[in-house]
């Protein structure tokens, strides 16, 4: 499994979000591999509504329906037919593990996916506990990284973090630098399900061809 983190890149970015949604939608099919778009939630129901494909979102809010204003809630992204979201990315911190897990219930309670996000081993022992779809290593140094990837500089933390999955039994994601084949093919080796990139694929002048090799990886 691949998830795309569009971020705020002006290259995945209202209709331009809608074009590299098409191109993963393309190499899923031709990949056989599963891979999710991540977008921002002013561009989610434009991308489910033009695609037909599962759609994810970067974050969401712990705050109740009703008097809060420019927070965005799980019942709110429900209605434009996403599936999941991104809970906790080293972007967009909670303030505090309640809050996080306030979020958690409640898009385990409609049926959203999450995947949650830890920024090194303390913090996903304690994420593991909140029982998310999936959840994700990234060390914050390696993201974006353009010299190495969490896969190249640190294959011992995923092998740790890959114990205290399996431990919790759920399924791991691997992210921060992630741009190869190869780092597909150590991530797996060493107990990822799946990865989880950005810059390597919204950046590029040809996003398919990055996933086909990224899906490579998966053999």
């Amino acid at each position: 499994m691949i998830f795309v983190n569009f971020k705020t890149y002006k290259e995945g970015t209202g209709s331009r979000a809608v074009d590299l949604v098409q191109h993963i939608v393309r190499a899923q099919k031709d990949s056989g591999v599963p891979i999710i778009p991540v977008v921002q939630v002013v561009d989610a129901r434009l991308c489910v509504n033009t695609s037909g494909y599962s759609v994810w979102v970067q974050h969401l809010d712990f705050q109740e329906a009703g008097r809060s204003t420019g927070w965005s809630i799980p019942e709110a992204i429900a209605e434009t037919g996403v599936v999941g979201a991104f809970l906790n990315h080293s972007e967009h911190k909670y303030a505090d593990f309640a809050d996080l897990k306030k979020v958690a219930d409640r898009c385990r309670s409609m049926g959203i996916e999450t995947l949650i996000f830890a920024k090194d081993l303390e913090e996903l022992r304690e994420v593991v506990k909140l029982k998310s779809s999936y959840v994700a290593f990234e060390p914050p140094e390696l993201i974006a990284s353009k010299e190495s990837s969490v896969a190249s500089a640190r294959p011992d933390l995923i092998s740790e973090a890959a114990k205290i999955c399996k431990e919790a039994r759920l399924q791991l994601i691997v992210g921060a630098g992630i741009k190869s084949k190869q780092d597909v093919e150590v991530s797996l080796k060493i107990g990822a399900m799946g990865v989880a990139v950005s810059s390597a694929v919204v950046l590029s002048e040809d996003p398919y061809k990055v996933l086909m090799d990224l899906a490579g990886g998966f053999g």
